[in-house]
């Protein structure tokens, strides 16, 4: 029967596909009497070998996206499943109780549990059983003959549909396979939405019951220009999905000649298109894609994918990655942003009411200077394989910047002494709390440049969550009061003669680079899916012309739509 889930479009085009739900399946175990033993510990053994097989393949892939480092885990869980102590205990268990293979490793699971428990004041221990759990969970899954959903290992054109994309299940994304995304949860600015619009995938996001209402294996058509998923579609309107999708094709394609252009608008004014990046290994996509630059390198990922801190070797090695690949265009590195909905399980924190609010971002690193050090460190010694800018998050006052500022100075004189090789860094500040932006002016006499970091400017702005979907209402990045604080930044660092970015996901909408280019933004960072439509549009425009319209929207707007209606006027056929 046909139906239609409705959604949040969060990153555009159609498709048609099979849905492959990436939900966790019902690994309930019963407990049986066994006769024949043999059997058992056959299917036991069986099932060992598979889960060993597929953690293998999910490695490889792991590597080669992140590399070796951030694949480690792996290699442990193949070590846990291969422990000779584990794989007797359950044969134990199996042969002088007479029960079944799934009952004997989920009791054996359980007294390995137990004792890890028991040396609480061992860290590393404590993390290993999350390893145990994941270890488990999939021997079970092989023993009760039952799909365990892992993108790593789908090798035919799907559509994943999810509760919530998180970013552990991106690491081995193939966008080869994968046609879009479908979740219960998430905004325009959640991890999925992003990840998406960096590959290029369309995806409906916050439909609230899709996990509910999508069968494995079922037709889908998916409208990420509309957020609108279709259930059961009718014959036509599939050659209507699939000529949609010739289409978008065709327009990739004809993007994909503007890849080595600059990005320059219709009466002349040149511009930076720099694209966000997460991992080393987005590096290929984002060149791919024609970036000019590296506007924001998130670095949480070396933080996130472990149970320690990462050793100083291991980042720098993951920053002259990125720095050598995009030399001699400049690689914007954002030091740690963790905190709010991003914790560190080892780095003890108190709990807050409001973490987004808390101690994170650049508090953290000011708590935790030994670690922040480490950081500035490998991020210094990458500078000598390229041109790189370091930039502080978070930042809310002078002192704040300051104290950070003393910091680097400290280490890069440390450096020096030692004759280690420095490259001519520049370093500045995300502006993404309004404080920093309403005295952006003084900022500016003392940073290198300053770059909008929107989505949380206008989260903090407008005192909404952008992850609370109750209040996803209030993302509103044409809103007159974010206009005035992105232009009262770039008017500040224009009059102090330094450039001005931004890096959140503004940067690449259709609706705000009007403004923004008439604004006079010198750089704009976003998702690499974006880059592309974002020169082909900035083509389009005269930037000197556009001056009026920001002038009218910043003095006469009262409402979001009051802008959206005064850039569709201004620019007639070209964002419709």
């Amino acid at each position: 029967m046909r139906a239609m889930l409705k959604g949040i479009a969060a990153s555009d085009g159609t498709v048609c596909g099979q849905v492959y739900r990436l939900v966790e399946p019902d690994l309930t175990v019963q407990r049986r009497t066994i006769t024949h033993l043999d059997n058992e510990l056959n299917r036991f053994h069986q099932a060992l070998e598979a889960a060993v097989s597929d953690i293998e393949t999910i490695k490889t892939r792991a590597t080669k996206n992140l590399g070796a480092d951030s694949a480690q885990v792996f290699s442990a869980h193949i070590a846990m499943l291969q422990d000779p102590e584990l794989k007797m205990a359950v044969e134990h268990e199996i042969t002088t109780q007479h029960v079944n293979a799934e009952a004997a490793v989920s009791k054996v699971a359980h007294d390995y549990e137990q004792s890890l428990k028991a040396l609480k004041d061992n860290p590393y221990m404590q993390e290993r059983i999350t390893d145990l759990h994941d270890v488990i969970k999939r021997v079970t899954a092989k023993l009760l003959n039952v799909t365990l959903p892992d993108l790593a290992l789908v090798n035919h054109p799907v559509i994943v549909v999810t509760h919530d994309l998180i970013p552990s299940d991106t690491v081995s994304v193939n966008p080869c396979y994968i046609l879009g995304f479908v979740t219960d949860l998430g905004g325009r600015t959640s991890h999925s939405s992003i990840l998406a619009r960096s590959l290029n995938i369309p995806a409906v996001v916050g439909t609230q019951t899709a996990t509910q209402e999508l069968t494995e294996g079922s037709t889908i058509i998916l409208n990420g220009d509309r957020g609108q998923v279709i259930v059961g579609p009718s014959q036509e309107e599939l050659a209507t999905a699939q000529q949609e999708m010739q289409d978008r094709t065709e327009n990739l394609e004809r993007l994909a000649k503007l890849q080595h252009h600059e990005t320059t608008s219709q009466d002349g004014v040149g511009v930076t298109l720099a694209a966000n990046i997460g991992t080393p290994s987005d590096m290929p996509n984002i060149l791919r894609n024609g970036a000019e630059a590296v506007g924001l390198m998130r670095t949480e990922f070396l933080y996130m994918d472990t149970d320690h801190l990462p050793s100083e070797d291991q980042q720098f090695a993951a920053y002259k990655e990125v720095v050598t690949a995009m030399a001699p265009h400049p690689v914007v590195i954002r030091t740690l942003d963790i905190g709010g909905d991003k914790p560190l399980p080892y780095l003890k924190q108190k709990p807050e009411a409001n973490p987004f609010m808390g101690a994170r971002a650049i508090r953290r690193s000011l708590t935790h200077q030994e670690a922040f050090r480490s950081q500035l460190r490998a991020l210094l010694r990458a500078s000598a394989f390229g041109q790189l800018r370091i930039m502080f998050p978070m930042i809310a006052t002078l002192d704040e910047f300051r104290q950070a500022k003393a910091i680097y100075d400290d280490e890069r004189s440390k450096l020096t002494v030692n004759q280690v090789p420095l490259g001519d860094v520049k370093v500045g500040m995300m502006v993404e709390v309004p404080a920093a932006a309403l005295l952006a002016d003084r900022f500016a006499q003392e940073v290198d440049f300053m770059s909008i970091g929107t989505n949380d400017l206008i989260g903090y702005t407008m005192a909404a969550d952008r992850t609370n979907q109750d209040v996803g209402y209030l993302y509103q990045p044409y809103h007159p009061a974010i206009l005035r604080l992105v232009n009262r930044v770039i008017t500040a660092g224009h009059n102090a003669g330094i450039p001005v970015a931004m890096c959140g996901e503004m940067a690449g909408d259709p609706i705000a680079v009007p403004l923004l280019l008439g604004m006079g933004l010198d750089e704009f960072s976003m998702g690499a899916g974006s880059i592309l439509k974002t020169r082909e549009l900035i083509g389009k425009l005269n930037a000197h012309d556009l001056q009026s319209l920001v002038e009218t929207a910043l003095n006469s707007a009262s409402t979001s739509q009051e802008v959206i209606t005064m850039v569709q006027a201004a620019v007639p056929g070209i964002l419709n």
